[in-house]
């Protein structure tokens, strides 16, 4: 949201969301030990509470493929090591 900036832009993020073509996943305490975990693990690249939390949500749905324009997800892994696919 932040990124696309003009409210009409945004707007067509959210009317996205109420169709069902994208998703948001809720978070609970229980993902909280793994939030820091993955915090702690990039380290020397400093990992935000938000880029945190889409890679737990992806870990935890099993998701792979991930919008972003965050060039951090080229580095981040999932379990077993294995790489986002981003789009675009």
């Amino acid at each position: 949201m932040y990124v696309l900036g003009v409210p009409r832009e945004q707007d067509v993020l959210l009317d996205m969301v109420e169709r069902g073509a994208l998703r948001i996943f809720p978070l609970d305490t229980t993902d909280v030990p793994r939030l820091r975990a993955l915090m702690r693990k990039y380290g020397t690249r400093p990992m935000d509470l938000a880029d945190a939390t889409l890679v737990r949500v992806a870990e935890r749905e099993g998701l792979h493929r991930i919008f972003t324009l965050d060039d951090d997800f080229r580095i981040y892994r999932l379990g077993r090591n294995r790489l986002f696919t981003i789009v675009p």
